[in-house]
């Protein structure tokens, strides 16, 4: 798979880094001639000194034969243009735009962007959710915080350990999706009985995940 990452100065440095490590073929463009050079740096990456926002310079970078843009410029509306021009003029099937203002996030799906990324959002979202509630080992929001993903850990006194979970209660806008228990994964069933050690993972929706570490959790004052 080829992927096309566009600016992002050390963001786009480590991301380029990690899919070249994944096995991906990787060509970042970056107007900035310093940042240029220190992108060159990377093994195995191909780097492009040019702006994007311009049709040429992405057909230089080989965008007809890539499968995935990233733009993940300081601009909106250049990241904007970047996507629209990949999928448009080059035939590219996902484009992935970082948004620097959350109010143009419906804005970018509206106009055909598949993945619309707002950092700001991401991090309002994860510290509203995590705030009070030391018991979540892990919070991951998906879809710009319309769905979390919490792992949390079952201790001896929590209301869920003992239980089968078809005779637990729990909201039904949260789901257990995994268990893990000693390393290993479970996906559990009705009669899947938690046990004190496991951790869950567990799919929510953010307006009843109060509720749903209220019913698994033994509360601490």
């Amino acid at each position: 798979m080829k992927i096309i990452v566009v600016g992002g100065g050390m963001k786009a440095y480590f991301l380029a880094k990690n899919l070249i490590s994944m096995g991906y073929s990787v060509t970042m463009i970056n107007k900035n001639k310093e940042d240029a050079l220190q992108l060159a740096k990377i093994d195995r990456a191909t780097v492009v000194h040019g702006d994007a926002t311009l049709p040429e310079i992405l057909e230089d970078a080989g965008t007809h034969t890539a499968d995935v843009v990233v733009a993940l410029t300081s601009s909106d509306p250049d990241n904007l243009v970047i996507c629209q021009t990949a999928a448009r003029l080059f035939g590219v099937r996902k484009t992935v735009a970082i948004v620097n203002d959350p109010g143009n996030v419906e804005v970018f799906k509206t106009l055909g962007i598949d993945y619309v990324v707002s950092t700001v959002r991401t991090i309002s979202s994860l510290i509203q959710q995590s705030v009070g509630n030391e018991t979540i080992m892990n919070l991951t929001p998906v879809e710009e915080g319309k769905v979390m993903i919490l792992e949390v850990d079952v201790n001896t006194e929590d209301p869920i350990s003992g239980k089968q979970l078809n005779l637990f209660e729990m909201p039904h806008e949260a789901i257990i999706g995994c268990i893990i228990r000693e390393g290993k994964p479970i996906i559990p069933r009705g009669d899947t009985t938690v046990s004190p050690g496991d951790r869950l993972i567990i799919l929510s929706l953010p307006q009843v995940q109060s509720a749903t570490l209220s019913a698994i959790k033994r509360k601490v004052d």
